[in-house]
Protein backbone atom coordinates (compact mmCIF):
# COMPACT_ATOMS: atom_id res chain seq x y z
CA UNK A 1 0.00 0.00 0.00
CA UNK A 2 1.20 3.85 -0.91
CA UNK A 3 0.97 4.28 3.25
CA UNK A 4 3.04 1.89 4.31
CA UNK A 5 5.73 2.16 1.97
CA UNK A 6 5.89 5.82 2.76
CA UNK A 7 5.93 5.31 6.31
CA UNK A 8 8.73 2.30 5.84
CA UNK A 9 10.55 5.36 3.70
CA UNK A 10 10.55 7.86 6.43
CA UNK A 11 11.48 5.72 9.39
CA UNK A 12 14.80 4.96 7.00
CA UNK A 13 15.05 8.79 6.06
CA UNK A 14 14.78 9.18 10.40
CA UNK A 15 17.20 6.01 10.91
CA UNK A 16 19.91 6.22 8.52
CA UNK A 17 19.89 10.46 7.57
CA UNK A 18 18.96 11.91 4.60
CA UNK A 19 22.43 12.23 3.78
CA UNK A 20 23.51 8.43 3.19
CA UNK A 21 22.78 6.92 0.15
CA UNK A 22 19.97 5.10 1.54
CA UNK A 23 18.55 7.65 3.06
CA UNK A 24 18.30 9.77 0.13
CA UNK A 25 16.83 7.20 -1.82
CA UNK A 26 14.27 6.75 0.87
CA UNK A 27 13.71 10.44 1.33
CA UNK A 28 13.28 10.46 -2.81
CA UNK A 29 10.32 8.00 -2.47
CA UNK A 30 8.89 9.96 0.50
CA UNK A 31 8.85 12.92 -1.72
CA UNK A 32 7.40 11.40 -4.70
CA UNK A 33 4.48 9.91 -3.19
CA UNK A 34 3.58 12.91 -1.08
CA UNK A 35 3.71 15.24 -4.20
CA UNK A 36 1.46 12.61 -5.93
CA UNK A 37 -0.53 12.43 -3.41
CA UNK A 38 -0.89 16.20 -3.56
CA UNK A 39 -1.36 16.32 -7.24
CA UNK A 40 -4.58 13.94 -6.79
CA UNK A 41 -5.68 16.06 -4.37
CA UNK A 42 -5.61 18.81 -6.28
CA UNK A 43 -6.16 17.61 -9.77
CA UNK A 44 -9.63 19.23 -11.13
CA UNK A 45 -9.69 16.63 -13.42
CA UNK A 46 -10.94 14.59 -10.56
CA UNK A 47 -12.98 16.73 -8.63
CA UNK A 48 -15.13 17.74 -12.55
CA UNK A 49 -15.66 14.04 -12.48
CA UNK A 50 -16.37 14.15 -8.86
CA UNK A 51 -19.34 16.94 -9.83
CA UNK A 52 -20.08 14.80 -12.80
CA UNK A 53 -20.90 12.45 -10.82
CA UNK A 54 -23.04 13.37 -8.59
CA UNK A 55 -25.23 15.46 -11.19
CA UNK A 56 -25.58 11.64 -12.90
CA UNK A 57 -27.18 10.59 -9.66
CA UNK A 58 -29.20 13.72 -9.67
CA UNK A 59 -30.77 12.82 -12.94
CA UNK A 60 -31.02 9.08 -12.23
CA UNK A 61 -32.88 10.05 -8.80
CA UNK A 62 -35.17 12.76 -11.04
CA UNK A 63 -35.67 9.85 -12.88
CA UNK A 64 -36.59 7.22 -10.54
CA UNK A 65 -38.98 9.29 -8.63
CA UNK A 66 -40.91 9.56 -12.45
CA UNK A 67 -40.79 5.87 -12.68
CA UNK A 68 -42.41 5.59 -9.01
CA UNK A 69 -45.04 8.67 -9.53
CA UNK A 70 -45.94 7.24 -12.95
CA UNK A 71 -46.30 3.45 -11.05
CA UNK A 72 -48.53 5.29 -8.04
CA UNK A 73 -50.58 6.54 -11.11
CA UNK A 74 -51.25 3.68 -12.96
CA UNK A 75 -51.98 1.85 -9.51
CA UNK A 76 -54.91 4.74 -8.91
CA UNK A 77 -55.84 4.16 -12.42
CA UNK A 78 -56.49 0.72 -11.38
CA UNK A 79 -58.69 1.66 -8.38
CA UNK A 80 -60.62 3.85 -9.87
CA UNK A 81 -61.61 1.59 -12.56
CA UNK A 82 -62.55 -1.64 -9.99
CA UNK A 83 -64.74 1.31 -8.07
CA UNK A 84 -66.07 2.54 -11.58
CA UNK A 85 -66.85 -1.10 -12.58
CA UNK A 86 -68.51 -1.50 -8.52
CA UNK A 87 -70.61 1.48 -9.04
CA UNK A 88 -72.10 0.16 -11.91
CA UNK A 89 -72.69 -3.12 -10.47
CA UNK A 90 -74.34 -1.24 -7.44
CA UNK A 91 -76.71 0.63 -9.94
CA UNK A 92 -78.11 -2.39 -11.61
CA UNK A 93 -78.31 -4.07 -8.37
CA UNK A 94 -80.40 -0.72 -7.54
CA UNK A 95 -83.04 -1.00 -10.37
CA UNK A 96 -83.20 -4.57 -10.11
CA UNK A 97 -84.58 -4.33 -6.50
CA UNK A 98 -87.14 -1.54 -7.63
CA UNK A 99 -88.08 -3.83 -10.38
CA UNK A 100 -89.29 -6.34 -7.28
CA UNK A 101 -90.67 -3.45 -5.18
CA UNK A 102 -87.26 -3.66 -2.46
CA UNK A 103 -86.97 0.20 -2.08
CA UNK A 104 -84.63 -0.92 0.89
CA UNK A 105 -82.46 -2.65 -1.41
CA UNK A 106 -82.73 -0.19 -3.75
CA UNK A 107 -81.70 2.82 -1.57
CA UNK A 108 -78.48 0.88 -0.31
CA UNK A 109 -77.64 -0.11 -3.58
CA UNK A 110 -77.55 3.56 -4.36
CA UNK A 111 -75.79 4.96 -1.70
CA UNK A 112 -72.87 2.34 -1.70
CA UNK A 113 -72.77 3.57 -5.32
CA UNK A 114 -73.00 7.15 -4.55
CA UNK A 115 -69.53 6.36 -1.77
CA UNK A 116 -67.78 5.04 -5.36
CA UNK A 117 -68.46 7.75 -7.09
CA UNK A 118 -66.81 10.00 -4.56
CA UNK A 119 -64.32 7.97 -4.09
CA UNK A 120 -63.83 7.76 -7.70
CA UNK A 121 -64.29 11.67 -7.95
CA UNK A 122 -61.14 11.48 -5.21
CA UNK A 123 -58.77 9.00 -7.29
CA UNK A 124 -59.43 11.26 -10.23
CA UNK A 125 -58.28 14.03 -8.53
CA UNK A 126 -54.80 12.71 -7.39
CA UNK A 127 -54.48 10.81 -10.94
CA UNK A 128 -54.58 14.24 -11.98
CA UNK A 129 -52.19 15.75 -9.87
CA UNK A 130 -49.57 12.76 -10.09
CA UNK A 131 -49.82 13.70 -13.41
CA UNK A 132 -49.30 16.89 -12.96
CA UNK A 133 -46.18 16.01 -10.90
CA UNK A 134 -45.18 13.62 -13.86
CA UNK A 135 -44.92 16.35 -16.17
CA UNK A 136 -43.51 18.73 -13.75
CA UNK A 137 -40.40 15.72 -13.69
CA UNK A 138 -40.64 14.98 -16.65
CA UNK A 139 -39.58 18.51 -17.53
CA UNK A 140 -36.71 18.80 -14.91
CA UNK A 141 -35.27 15.42 -15.95
CA UNK A 142 -35.18 17.06 -19.33
CA UNK A 143 -33.41 20.00 -18.25
CA UNK A 144 -30.75 18.00 -15.83
CA UNK A 145 -29.91 15.69 -18.63
CA UNK A 146 -29.27 18.98 -20.92
CA UNK A 147 -26.93 20.50 -17.76
CA UNK A 148 -25.14 17.10 -17.17
CA UNK A 149 -24.37 16.66 -20.83
CA UNK A 150 -22.93 20.58 -21.37
CA UNK A 151 -21.19 19.50 -18.13
CA UNK A 152 -19.66 16.24 -19.48
CA UNK A 153 -18.69 18.50 -22.54
CA UNK A 154 -16.68 21.35 -20.81
CA UNK A 155 -15.30 18.16 -18.45
CA UNK A 156 -14.02 16.15 -21.44
CA UNK A 157 -12.61 19.64 -22.73
CA UNK A 158 -10.93 20.84 -19.31
CA UNK A 159 -9.36 17.33 -18.80
CA UNK A 160 -8.20 17.24 -22.45
CA UNK A 161 -6.59 20.66 -22.25
CA UNK A 162 -5.37 20.30 -18.62
CA UNK A 163 -3.84 16.77 -19.60
CA UNK A 164 -1.94 18.36 -22.33
CA UNK A 165 -1.13 20.96 -20.49
CA UNK A 166 0.53 18.92 -17.80
CA UNK A 167 2.26 17.27 -20.17
CA UNK A 168 3.24 19.83 -21.70
CA UNK A 169 4.76 21.38 -17.78
CA UNK A 170 6.57 18.19 -17.48
CA UNK A 171 7.81 18.12 -20.79
CA UNK A 172 9.46 21.84 -19.96
CA UNK A 173 11.05 20.52 -16.48
CA UNK A 174 12.66 17.99 -17.89
CA UNK A 175 14.07 20.24 -20.80
CA UNK A 176 14.99 23.04 -17.86
CA UNK A 177 16.02 20.85 -15.20
CA UNK A 178 13.67 22.10 -12.73
CA UNK A 179 11.87 18.31 -12.51
CA UNK A 180 12.77 17.34 -9.29
CA UNK A 181 13.54 13.39 -11.12
CA UNK A 182 15.82 15.70 -13.35
CA UNK A 183 17.50 16.99 -10.52
CA UNK A 184 17.81 13.98 -8.87
CA UNK A 185 19.74 12.13 -11.89
CA UNK A 186 21.87 15.81 -12.05
CA UNK A 187 22.52 15.43 -8.83
CA UNK A 188 24.24 11.42 -8.97
CA UNK A 189 25.92 12.39 -12.60
CA UNK A 190 27.79 15.12 -10.64
CA UNK A 191 28.79 12.98 -7.34
CA UNK A 192 29.69 10.15 -9.89
CA UNK A 193 32.18 12.79 -11.64
CA UNK A 194 33.06 14.07 -8.34
CA UNK A 195 34.27 10.89 -7.23
CA UNK A 196 36.15 10.28 -10.87
CA UNK A 197 37.81 13.66 -9.90
CA UNK A 198 38.86 12.22 -6.79
CA UNK A 199 40.13 8.72 -7.82
CA UNK A 200 42.13 10.07 -10.79
CA UNK A 201 43.94 12.50 -8.64
CA UNK A 202 44.47 9.70 -5.48
CA UNK A 203 45.93 7.53 -8.57
CA UNK A 204 47.95 10.45 -9.59
CA UNK A 205 49.36 11.08 -6.48
CA UNK A 206 50.44 7.34 -5.86
CA UNK A 207 52.04 6.99 -9.46
CA UNK A 208 54.20 10.27 -8.67
CA UNK A 209 55.23 8.84 -5.21
CA UNK A 210 56.16 5.46 -6.74
CA UNK A 211 58.48 7.22 -9.37
CA UNK A 212 60.38 9.43 -6.83
CA UNK A 213 60.54 6.47 -4.87
CA UNK A 214 59.04 7.41 -1.56
CA UNK A 215 56.82 4.49 -2.46
CA UNK A 216 58.39 1.14 -3.00
CA UNK A 217 56.70 -1.70 -4.81
CA UNK A 218 54.78 -4.68 -3.31
CA UNK A 219 57.88 -7.30 -2.91
CA UNK A 220 60.76 -5.64 -3.38
CA UNK A 221 63.58 -5.57 -0.72
CA UNK A 222 65.46 -2.48 -1.98
CA UNK A 223 64.30 -0.58 1.49
CA UNK A 224 63.25 2.88 1.68
CA UNK A 225 65.07 5.75 0.55
CA UNK A 226 67.56 6.37 3.17
CA UNK A 227 68.44 2.76 2.38
CA UNK A 228 68.98 3.30 -1.40
CA UNK A 229 71.10 6.23 -0.41
CA UNK A 230 73.21 4.75 2.08
CA UNK A 231 74.02 1.67 -0.53
CA UNK A 232 74.44 4.74 -2.91
CA UNK A 233 77.15 6.49 -0.57
CA UNK A 234 78.97 2.71 -0.09
CA UNK A 235 78.90 2.34 -4.12
CA UNK A 236 80.81 5.42 -4.74
CA UNK A 237 83.32 4.99 -1.85
CA UNK A 238 84.16 1.37 -3.67
CA UNK A 239 84.50 3.34 -6.95
CA UNK A 240 86.99 5.64 -5.37
CA UNK A 241 89.07 3.25 -4.26
CA UNK A 242 89.21 1.71 -7.54
CA UNK A 243 90.04 4.61 -9.00
CA UNK A 244 93.13 5.24 -6.33
CA UNK A 245 94.35 1.80 -7.19
CA UNK A 246 94.45 2.06 -10.53
CA UNK A 247 95.84 5.45 -10.10
CA UNK A 248 98.71 3.36 -7.93
CA UNK A 249 99.65 0.72 -10.53
CA UNK A 250 100.35 3.83 -13.35
CA UNK A 251 102.40 5.48 -11.21
CA UNK A 252 104.41 2.03 -10.18
CA UNK A 253 104.69 1.20 -13.73
CA UNK A 254 107.94 2.10 -15.81
CA UNK A 255 106.63 4.22 -18.26
CA UNK A 256 104.99 6.06 -15.77
CA UNK A 257 106.46 9.56 -16.32
CA UNK A 258 105.08 9.28 -20.48
CA UNK A 259 101.80 8.01 -19.19
CA UNK A 260 101.02 9.87 -16.23
CA UNK A 261 101.54 13.68 -15.79
CA UNK A 262 102.23 15.50 -12.90
CA UNK A 263 98.58 16.13 -12.56
CA UNK A 264 97.93 12.77 -12.91
CA UNK A 265 96.19 12.81 -16.16
CA UNK A 266 97.23 9.98 -18.60
CA UNK A 267 99.32 11.27 -21.65
CA UNK A 268 100.16 15.07 -20.57
CA UNK A 269 103.77 14.35 -21.70
CA UNK A 270 102.76 12.58 -25.16
CA UNK A 271 101.16 15.61 -25.96
CA UNK A 272 103.63 18.32 -25.03
CA UNK A 273 106.16 15.93 -27.15
CA UNK A 274 103.85 16.50 -29.64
Amino acid sequence: MPELEIAAAAAVVLILGWRSGVGRRARSIVEQRISHLLDRSENPVEALDLSYQRQREALQSVRRGIAEVVTSQKRLEIQAAQLEQSKQRLEAQARSALQQNREDLARLALTRAQAATTQIGSLQQQIAQMAEQEQRLELTSHQLEARVQSFKTKRDTLSAQYSAARASARIGEALTGISKDVGDVGMAVERAQEKTRDMQARAAAINQLMDTGALGTVGSSDGDDIDRQLRQGITDQSVEAQLKSLRQELLDGPDATLRIGPTGSPGAHSEEGG
